[in-house]
């Protein structure tokens, strides 16, 4: 007797890679199809000439997260605004729950936190925070000019979070 296996793969997250300034669109476009998607957005201070406001911007610009199966990616190229899903080596790059997970952990708590440029860190080591609002974040660590500070990647799109922590609200993973 054969028994038929159902595909069991878990559905994952993928970057999509939006148009410029329509992350939030095509976050929204995305929901209202049926997926489960994810828009880091970060709170900054804008600057008119006749006033300051603060505004929600995204932490990565033009990418949104979107959680399926690989084989449910070729529709959503079909949703307006949609550019690419982001490759690695040809195939769809994955991006883990953690990275999923550190993002979310940072914008629940903006006030801290400015994206940076991406550059090669040569002494980080693995720290995760223990108190405090990114209590459960895993990141990297970098101390500079006395400010104790953790370096949040997101692999597959090479960006880069930097948040100003208290030495005492972080400990070093050891593997």
């Amino acid at each position: 007797m054969y028994v038929l296996k159902k595909n069991l793969k878990p559905k994952q997250w993928f970057a999509i890679y939006t148009k410029s300034r329509s992350e939030a669109k095509v976050c929204e476009r995305l929901m209202d199809a049926g997926y489960e998607s994810f828009l880091p957005l970060i709170t900054e201070m804008r600057q008119w000439s006749d006033r300051n406001k603060k505004v929600k911007t995204p932490l990565i610009k033009s990418y949104v997260f979107v959680k399926v199966k690989k084989k449910e990616l070729a529709p959503i190229y079909a949703i307006p605004g949609v550019v690419a899903v982001l490759k690695h080596l040809g195939e769809p790059a994955i991006v883990t729950d953690v990275e999923i997970n550190n993002l979310k952990i940072i914008t629940n708590s903006s006030d801290a936190t400015k994206a940076l440029q991406p550059f090669n860190l040569k002494n980080g080591k693995p720290v995760q925070v223990i108190q405090g609002p990114f209590k459960g974040l895993i990141a990297v660590y970098l101390s500079n000019s006395g400010k104790h500070r953790v370096i949040v990647k997101v692999e597959a799109l090479n960006s880069l979070t930097e948040i100003t922590l208290p030495l005492s609200h972080i400990e070093r993973i050891t593997q």
